[in-house]
């Protein structure tokens, strides 16, 4: 029964939970937010997958009525040892699937995070022979035709812009891209990036990643957008964003321009109304029951069987 209702959230997960927040217009108005929801999105239909396979392997009362709920079972397998003939040779394929999803979904975006560091070292030795710092701007000139501005995230960050676009930016304008890209790089947004583009590669089939990969992609954007907002007025990253457009940063570094740079200048030009208190906690909680929920799910069994083991003590006792 609990693989069953398991099953069915993941499928529900995967094809209309993207629906609903690809519809979700507010996005805009909380863009770090909607991030959170669609990685917990992710997070919840990978942990359902794997946990209806484990179900499905381990009946709910070998959990719940012999050792009277999961901690009781926990200390017992720490006590005397995981017993594999307990489990039927049946079994062991549905025990099987659950490992093969988990390894699938952090080898893959092991290997994104891996290449991106690769490349971002590549890039970072061209800078040291190719560019210079500037101390007055906190940044990397590059001697370059095409005016571009981005960041190199990791460990030793750099931000980087070229000489085509101190020629074309104002100072003005200059100082909030620069407030963009380290925007990037406090959020640690290539962390985000490279979980959704990993998840979308070890599924890609599956709608509800390919939509969180794409929506992250454009959400970190808008983040960014919103942390230089808090120090340069909107107008002056509008302005950049236009000077920008048409340049192409590294695919492994984070820029300040990029497909959506238009639409961004609209969000920047005509502000929304943020988010009221309520409707932000209603979002928090959306999270939190998506990360929460398959466990809840999973473990009810052996939460029921808790309950009455301790009831039945106590009624006994008394």
């Amino acid at each position: 029964m609990i693989a069953a209702i398991l099953a069915v959230y993941t499928l529900l997960a995967t094809t209309l939970l993207p629906r609903l927040l690809a519809r979700a217009h507010w996005s805009d108005r909380a863009p770090r937010l909607a991030i959170s929801l669609w990685l917990a999105a992710c997070a919840s239909a990978i942990a359902s997958a794997a946990l209806a396979s484990v179900a499905t392997a381990v009946p709910a009362d070998t959990l719940g009525h012999e050792l009277a709920g999961l901690i009781e079972a926990c200390f017992a397998m720490l006590e005397e040892g995981f017993d594999a003939a307990s489990i039927p040779a049946g079994s062991w394929p549905a025990l099987a699937a659950s490992s093969l999803i988990m390894a699938r979904a952090g080898f893959c975006t092991a290997a994104v995070l891996f290449t991106a560091w690769r490349e971002r070292r590549r890039h970072a030795g061209m800078l040291r022979l190719l560019g210079r710092y500037n101390g007055e701007l906190g940044a990397t000139v590059l001697e370059y035709g095409e005016p571009l501005a981005y960041c190199l995230p990791g460990r030793r960050p750099e931000t980087v812009v070229t000489t085509a676009a101190l020629g074309t930016l104002s100072p003005e304008c200059l100082a909030a891209v620069l407030a963009h890209e380290r925007a990037h790089i406090a959020g640690r947004h290539h962390l985000v990036l490279a979980l959704a583009d990993g998840l979308s590669r070890a599924f890609p089939r599956l709608p509800l990643f390919t939509g969180a990969r794409d929506e992250v992609v454009r959400l970190v954007e808008l983040r960014a957008d919103d942390v230089a907002a808090r120090r340069h007025p909107r107008v002056h990253i509008a302005a950049a964003l236009v000077s920008l457009a048409t340049g192409r940063a590294p695919a492994f570094a984070l820029g300040a321009a990029g497909e959506t740079a238009l639409a961004r200048v609209r969000r920047m030009l005509q502000p929304a109304v943020p988010l009221c208190g309520y409707e932000r906690a209603t979002g928090l909680a959306a999270v939190a029951l998506l990360v929460a929920g398959p466990a809840a799910i999973a473990l009810a069994p052996g939460l029921s069987a808790l309950v009455a083991h301790h009831c039945h003590s106590l009624s006994v006792l008394g």
